[in-house]
């Protein structure tokens, strides 16, 4: 349990409460604010992000500056994929250049797991990105 209030929806998950939890998810992503992004992640939270490994909130928000400073025009869109008890599995893709103007197309999976208090504790991420032409972004 996190010493923090509780982050609602809670688990166990229903479809219309993990589609809830993916949508806030979008959303928080979306605003491209490291610390606010962070506050849904457990002090102590695991991630594996392609081949990188943080641990813990203040990792998560210095890879998400670092992420954000490189992905420029970062837009996001998730989708549930799977859902029980206390884990969610995400389908997303989302659109970024770098600062030679270069677009991409980042897709991906991630697995989630929430402490009680609706905390993600583990983020596993699985990501692949292919160049595009930016008359091809759909996002």
């Amino acid at each position: 349990m996190s010493a923090q209030a509780p982050r609602y929806p809670l688990p166990p998950f229903t479809a219309q409460t993990a589609a809830q939890k993916v949508q806030a998810a979008e959303d928080a992503w979306n605003t491209r604010d490291p610390e606010k992004v962070s506050m849904a992640y457990t002090i102590d939270t695991e991630w594996r992000n392609r081949s990188e490994f943080v641990n813990g909130r203040q990792e998560v928000q210095q890879f998400l500056q670092h992420k954000w400073e490189k992905e420029l025009d970062y837009k996001l869109k998730k989708e549930l994929w799977s859902f029980t008890d206390n884990r969610i599995a995400v389908r997303f893709e989302y659109e970024w250049h770098d600062a030679a103007g270069q677009w991409y197309r980042s897709y991906g999976n991630e697995m989630w797991e929430f402490d009680a208090d609706g905390y993600m504790q583990r983020r596993y991420a699985s990501i692949n990105d292919a160049s595009i032409a930016e008359t091809d972004r759909r996002l």
